[in-house]
């Protein structure tokens, strides 16, 4: 896992990104993710309307639970 304390899209090159199925056309919340973890070891997140801020890097076995418990509603 990367120990850089801000990480941006500019720092994952040729991340490819995709954006979540559940994120409008509209101008609301938009969520990206892409699979890192050859380079970096995690799953990044980033907000669409912002492509070059801040990214969030998760550990894989994180962002899965975290997917799990989205589409469970636990969250």
């Amino acid at each position: 896992m990367t120990t850089k304390p801000r990480l941006t899209a500019t720092d994952l090159p040729g991340a490819a990104w995709r954006k979540s199925s559940y994120s409008g056309n509209n101008e609301g919340q938009c969520v990206e993710a892409a699979d890192v973890r050859a380079s970096h070891d995690g799953i990044a997140i980033r907000d669409s309307k912002n492509p070059a801020g801040p990214t969030l890097l998760l550990p894989a076995a994180a962002f899965s639970t975290f997917i799990t418990a989205a589409a469970t509603g636990e969250l």
